[in-house]
């Protein structure tokens, strides 16, 4: 009732109010529009579109820039430092990179050293020595989550909202910052390079490889670049073996594939902890190396070399074998003449482990009083590190040895196994010919002439040999008969060396062993000089012969010359001094099946009593053939096993290769750059179409699938399947014809291809 009561009131009311509007004249039509208001003061514009990027798509798409007017790191003025960084659009635009939010600074100096001990200049970390630890974060709350999940101090890093990509750091708790040396020399170059983190792609995955800065290399005193003189090993010297990471300017070499600390790129970067902060002696049994960087590269680098390594530095050095010879300086040292000017004691025993200054042991007895007296032997002459560390020992014993095939005579023999083939070398030495009574017996390590026959398509058969030890020079030729068998009227045949002697350390041919029996060559696998010859039996003066395709530059697509940027030389890489590819052919081509290493075998996590590492047999993984490219790719990708001594490049449990110093996948590496691994018909450039999986080479599997087989990452069984259902025979089903057809392979995998080797083997993973 009292609900009733008020809904008549308030029609009631609203009746009121209507007649009243009507009183006043009101039709119930809208209004007049009023006056416009004042305009409201402008908002902000905002970037236009793609102007900025706060995600990119890889490493060498974001690019931090520093200059010496911004950065404030030594004496008594408060820290300061300013950068851009830009980063690419989808459209390879370089644009401000917006919305970092931390780093990490690395500063030091290069100072004379004082002392009579150590290199003549060292570096000095700022943060190290002010007890801080390796760097210094900067982050927007100037409050960083440091390794092991400790809060530790930050400078305040800002962005400058009217420059995005713009950013400072202050220090805003007390005292300076720790990457300020307040005593420091502003007249020494000083060092700084930034790190960046958390930066991640466009679906928010984190960016793989490390984000630093190129160091900038200053005079803080004229704000003028500099460049240090302690860097005497250029990053350009280390990416002939280590490649070079995609995607950066050429002038900006960083090095792909370090696997320590997963990659600090740059020489420059390494120095930043690795300075006599961190360094201890090479005798810490613990530690067993020492971690200044000078030192710690040489042991590294020599160490499958060093018998008496201890602690870490054998657990992590033990198992790399440097490719080239040990004491090839210049090697590595490529930036002046430092290593050989400058003698002292922490770089010489950090490859010389067996030597005790202390003691003199290893050392003549010597004594030295600081490394100051090193210079009084080591400055000048035959024991100065560019004498001591000569490899032209090498050169000299192959350039002074010369022999060459002068002629070839066949009979063909009614009788079995009686045809006669008469091979006459010409043999000089330092350009003189060899004098009647000369023999070779006791100067070689292998005395080997293979010799073969080759097919019109260039194909290599056969590897039998002839042995030039006991053959008696005359009229400076030696001469030598083989007896057997051959059915080789009217073919082309090829002689190959597989000869290498022995020579001391003036590059002179010397006895292999003394009157005892021990070994007294300096320098071994000395091969000699002669290049593959090719002898045409269907005319008298062997002429019109065909080559191997090995010999033919347009059918290699390998490159000798990319080989030897890291081995220096083939000769030194591998046995019995071959230095050609077409000298390996001799035993490594596709018409002779069977292998030494015929199972892959990969390092355990386990060891044995001696302390030696373990290996286990993959089981179902085998290869049945010893061609060249085969047995090339399998030993860098670590497809080996230990049946000759620990390998230095295996699969460890988790089946990744190790001690392979590129990246695996970058087959510009050893190939050509200019000629395509594919030919017009979609097989090899070299014409190859069939490799021999047994000694009589009546059963042949296809080349390109065994290619792609010899990376673990294919020799799967879903691989093989993938392989067979595309047109290759493969290994466990061979053919018993040579003639096989050409597999699809290049369908999709050919160079231009969206699954082209080019694209997919082009190295991106670091």
């Amino acid at each position: 009732m009292r609900t009733y009561k008020r809904s008549i009131l308030a029609a009631a009311l609203i009746a009121a109010i209507g007649l009243a509007g009507c009183s006043d004249g009101d039709d119930g039509k809208d209004g007049a529009p009023g006056e416009p208001g004042a305009p409201g003061t402008p908002g902000t514009p905002g970037a236009p579109a793609g102007s900025v990027v706060d995600t990119v798509a890889s490493a060498a798409d974001f690019v931090l820039s520093l200059a010496p007017a911004d950065i404030v790191v030594v004496g008594g003025d408060d820290f300061a430092i300013k950068f851009t960084v830009t980063g690419k659009t989808a459209k390879g635009e370089d644009v401000p990179f917006s919305g970092l939010d931390k780093v990490a600074l690395y500063v030091m100096n290069q100072a004379a050293n004082t002392t009579d001990t150590g290199a003549p200049l060292l570096w000095e970390s700022h943060t190290l020595t002010n007890e801080f630890g390796s760097s210094m974060y900067c982050t927007p709350t100037g409050m960083a989550e440091a390794r092991g999940g400790a809060e530790v101090e930050a400078c305040t890093l800002v962005e400058d909202e009217a420059n995005p990509g713009t950013y400072t750091g202050t220090w805003e708790h007390e005292g300076n910052a720790p990457v300020v040396l307040a005593d420091g020399d502003a007249n020494n170059l000083h060092r700084v390079m930034v790190r960046s983190y958390d930066v991640v792609d466009s679906t928010g995955e984190g960016i793989a490889d490390k984000l630093l800065s190129t160091p900038v290399d200053f005079i803080p005193a004229t704000g003028e670049l500099a460049v240090s003189e302690k860097d005497s090993v250029s990053n350009a010297s280390c990416i002939k073996c280590h490649t070079q990471m995609d995607g950066y300017e050429a002038t900006d070499i960083r090095i792909a594939n370090i696997g320590a600390h997963h990659n600090y790129q740059k020489v420059e970067n390494c120095v930043a902890c690795h300075n006599p902060a961190y360094a201890g002696g090479e005798d810490d049994p613990e530690k067993g190396f020492n971690a200044n960087w000078n030192a710690m590269i040489h042991t590294l680098h020599a160490g499958h070399h060093i018998d008496d390594l201890e602690g870490e530095a054998a657990d992590m050095f033990g198992e790399i074998g440097f490719p080239s010879e040990i004491n090839q300086c210049t090697a590595c040292h490529d930036n002046g003449m430092q290593w050989n000017d400058n003698v002292y004691a922490e770089a010489c025993v950090s490859c010389h482990t067996d030597v005790d200054l202390a003691t003199g042991e290893n050392h003549r007895g010597i004594v030295p009083e600081s490394d100051a007296a090193c210079s009084g032997c080591h400055g000048a002459g035959s024991l100065s590190p560019m004498q001591a560390h000569n490899v032209a020992a090498r050169a000299i014993a192959t350039d002074s040895i010369e022999i060459a095939l002068n002629s070839v005579s066949y009979t063909e023999s009614a009788t079995v196994d009686m045809d006669e083939m008469v091979i006459t070398f010409d043999v000089t030495i330092d350009g003189v010919a060899v004098e009647d009574g000369f023999e070779f017996t006791n100067f070689t390590k292998y005395d080997e002439m293979k010799t073969g026959w080759i097919d019109t398509d260039g194909t290599y058969y056969g590897s039998a040999s002839v042995n030039l030890n006991g053959v008696v020079a005359s009229a400076g030729q030696l001469m030598v008969t083989q007896f057997g068998e051959f059915n080789l009227d009217g073919k082309s045949i090829s002689v190959t060396p597989r000869f290498s002697v022995c020579a001391d350390s003036e590059g002179m041919l010397i006895e292999c062993l003394d009157s005892s029996g021990e070994a007294q060559y300096d320098v071994g696998y000395v091969a000699v000089t002669m290049a593959p010859a090719y002898w045409n039996l269907a005319n008298a003066d062997g002429s019109g012969a065909t080559i191997s395709r090995f010999s033919d530059p347009a059918r290699v697509t390998a490159d000798e010359a990319k080989c030897n940027t890291c081995h220096t030389s083939l000769g030194i890489a591998k046995h019995y001094g071959n230095e050609r590819f077409d000298q390996c052919v001799g035993c490594h081509n596709d018409t002779w099946g069977g292998s030494y290493h015929a199972t892959v075998e990969y390092k355990t996590d386990a060891v044995d009593e001696n302390g030696d590492p373990v290996f286990e047999t993959i089981e179902g993984l085998t290869y049945s053939n010893r061609d060249l490219f085969t047995v090339a790719h399998r030993f860098h990708s670590g497809l080996w096993d230990d049946n000759r001594g620990f390998p230095a490049i295996h699969l460890n449990s988790d089946m990744e290769t190790e001690g392979y110093p590129a990246v695996a996948t970058e087959c510009s590496a050893c190939h050509k750059d200019d000629v395509s691994l594919f030919a017009a018909d979609g097989g090899l450039t070299s014409g190859k179409r069939a490799i021999a999986v047994d000694a009589g080479a009546t059963m042949f599997i296809s080349p390109t699938a065994e290619a792609c087989r010899t990376c673990h990452a294919h020799s799967s069984a879903s691989a093989m399947a993938h392989f067979k259902s595309n047109g290759a025979i493969v290994e466990g089903d061979p053919a018993s014809i040579a003639n096989l057809p050409v597999e699809s392979c290049a369908t999709c995998h050919a160079e231009g291809k969206t699954y082209g080797i080019d694209i997919m083997h082009a190295g991106g993973a670091h």
